[in-house]
């Protein structure tokens, strides 16, 4: 069971930014780094997109998109990313990709997305970590379980830590752009490890298949900061205060 003590919050928590740091992407420099690990991870390691001659995965959801990148302190380099895709509020008719994706798997007596005001919305999407970072040496391609094992003191910090930095960056540039629903093509592990750290994540339709099995879910960001454990609050204070530096 997760203690909520601050005392006993494990250091690499409480001390984020000694490890890597939160960087929105907002330059067109910032979001060439953000292609280039997208490829790295989803075109060359993972398979899921073809390979580019230019090595940067970007597709027509970019340019309406909020990017975000994590560096890692100590190697100075870009190690990870993801975006927020944001509906167009002057075509309502126009869907983010969870929405063509999922067009018959959305349960839309739970939730219709397009009813919503699109400037309340917004999908994750893209999220990105290169492999030698996921785990330690030999453990790239291994599930990783957000458990307070997962923070102790490696050389390396494991994956979760970076996975829970990215989803707290993006949470917060989210309520910064005044995006309150946020929806995400997951798989259910994942929502699960979420759900961990007090991320109210609710699956909203059927499982699909996409790059293997997932579940279209959603997420609230006001709800998100309320019920946030208190053990993690000092990540996201932290997080915060990086991104308000970076816009």
């Amino acid at each position: 069971m997760l203690s909520t003590g601050p005392s006993e919050i494990p250091a690499p928590i409480n001390n984020f930014e000694q490890y890597f740091e939160i960087v929105p992407a907002l330059s067109p420099a910032l979001k060439e780094e953000a292609f280039r690990i997208r490829h790295q991870v989803y075109c060359e390691d993972l398979g899921f997109e073809p390979r580019r001659p230019n090595r940067r995965e970007s597709d027509p959801y970019d340019a309406q998109s909020l990017h975000l990148l994590i560096r890692s302190v100590h190697a100075g380099d870009f190690v990870g990313c993801t975006r927020i895709v944001r509906a167009q509020s002057q075509d309502t008719q126009r869907a983010m990709p969870f929405e063509q994706i999922c067009a018959d798997a959305i349960d839309r007596a739970i939730v219709d997305p397009a009813s919503l005001p699109r400037h309340t919305v917004g999908e994750i999407s893209r999220l990105s970590i290169i492999s030698r970072y996921r785990r330690r040496k030999g453990e790239a391609w291994q599930p990783a379980p957000i458990t307070d094992k997962a923070f102790s003191k490696y050389p390396r910090p494991r994956f979760p830590y970076l996975l829970i930095g990215l989803y707290l960056g993006t949470i917060e540039l989210a309520r910064l752009n005044n995006i309150e629903t946020l929806f995400v093509l997951t798989d259910q592990r994942l929502a699960s490890h979420l759900a961990r750290i007090g991320v109210d994540i609710r699956t909203i339709g059927m499982t699909v298949e996409h790059h293997g099995t997932r579940v279209p879910s959603m997420m609230r960001t006001t709800s998100i900061l309320q019920n946030l454990k208190p053990r993690f609050r000092p990540l996201y204070l932290t997080i915060a205060k990086e991104i308000a530096a970076g816009l």
